[in-house]
């Protein structure tokens, strides 16, 4: 039996494509890509489990994370909209795949690509250039715009019936919707789009940090998926937690050299101070700080020290006039 290598992401498309070529009796393996870059509110385990039940394949899970921090770092096709390389990683997640794919033994590679769905990455022609630049031309298959698309080696060689394969193309997904339900496809993700590169939001962080910390690596692209941030000067940084998960999470990023920053007697949030903090630097964190308390009113005491340190130090301060705060928000 062919055996085949699927590129699933847990959303609709993507399970379609691995469902129509199942339905041929195909043997296939599905393979996730993880990354600090996406936002899914999903565990790997339970994309697992979404992913395995629905198909009946099992599945390999390759973080690329540090290989992707490379590429948003000097992208050599560029950048989309925001920050998102786009033709990069997906070239990157080819390439990851057919190494996977000659480990199994596998034939080919199945996408679940529609011409058309992405105006950056998935134009005809962008299509062609991902293929060719992976050096996988005739390898991948895309079986919900096959039939817009050049015959694939597996085409070709009469492993899949191209007949069975689609022509579908725009941003559309009505057709997708109907067949999943002909497919009993029942789960799958919501197309939100995982990548939060191509967040406005989330982009401008990453900028702040190409523009004052350009050495920067994965720990600090995790800070920036946390809570509010503040550019207070060239050399500091701060960070307020949205909420108690959010302020665990900043206690297991803190290092070394970090200021940690919270309200005495008062229901607030956590602060991470990162960089190189002078006397002004810290009234001005705990300042901001008061404002995201319950007491936003009067002035109040705001604790500071060292992380993983003991010695408590602390401040009075009013919270921050809301004109100054807007001025230092990144985003």
């Amino acid at each position: 039996m062919v055996k085949a290598i699927s590129l699933v992401s847990g959303g609709l498309d993507s399970l379609l494509a691995t469902k129509l070529i199942l339905e041929q009796k195909i043997e296939i393996e599905g393979v996730y890509f993880s990354s600090v870059f996406y936002s899914l509110k999903h565990s790997n385990s339970s994309l697992s489990s979404l992913i395995t039940c629905e198909l009946e394949i099992p599945l390999k899970i390759l973080d690329i994370s540090s290989e992707l921090l490379e590429i948003v770092k000097v992208p050599k096709y560029g950048y989309g909209k925001n920050l998102n390389p786009c033709l990069d990683c997906r070239i990157l997640m080819l390439k990851k795949a057919y190494q996977y794919m000659k480990e199994r033994g596998g034939k080919f590679l199945i996408t679940g690509e529609v011409v058309g769905e992405r105006p950056f990455s998935q134009r005809r022609k962008a299509l062609s250039f991902i293929d060719k630049d992976s050096g996988l031309e005739s390898l991948v298959l895309r079986p919900l715009s096959a039939k817009l698309l050049k015959p694939t080696l597996a085409e070709e060689r009469g492993w899949v019936d191209r007949s069975s394969l689609l022509d579908l193309k725009g941003r559309s997904r009505k057709i997708q919707f109907s067949l999943a339900k002909e497919l009993g496809l029942k789960n799958y993700l919501t197309p939100a789009g995982g990548c939060l590169l191509t967040d406005i939001g989330f982009s401008q962080r990453m900028k702040d940090l190409f523009r004052y910390n350009p050495d920067f690596n994965l720990k600090e692209v995790k800070l920036l998926k946390i809570g509010r941030h503040f550019r207070l000067t060239p050399q500091a940084k701060l960070i307020i937690a949205r909420n108690q998960e959010e302020c665990q999470s900043l206690k297991s990023l803190s290092e070394d050299g970090d200021l940690i920053f919270y309200p005495q007697n008062e229901k607030g949030p956590l602060g991470l101070g990162r960089g190189q903090f002078r006397k002004e630097d810290i009234s001005l964190a705990s300042a901001i700080l008061a404002r995201y308390t319950d007491n936003k009113a009067n002035s109040l005491k705001v604790i500071f020290k060292k992380s993983y340190s003991q010695q408590e130090n602390f401040l009075i301060t009013p919270p921050l006039e809301e004109e100054i705060l807007t001025s230092l928000r990144i985003a």
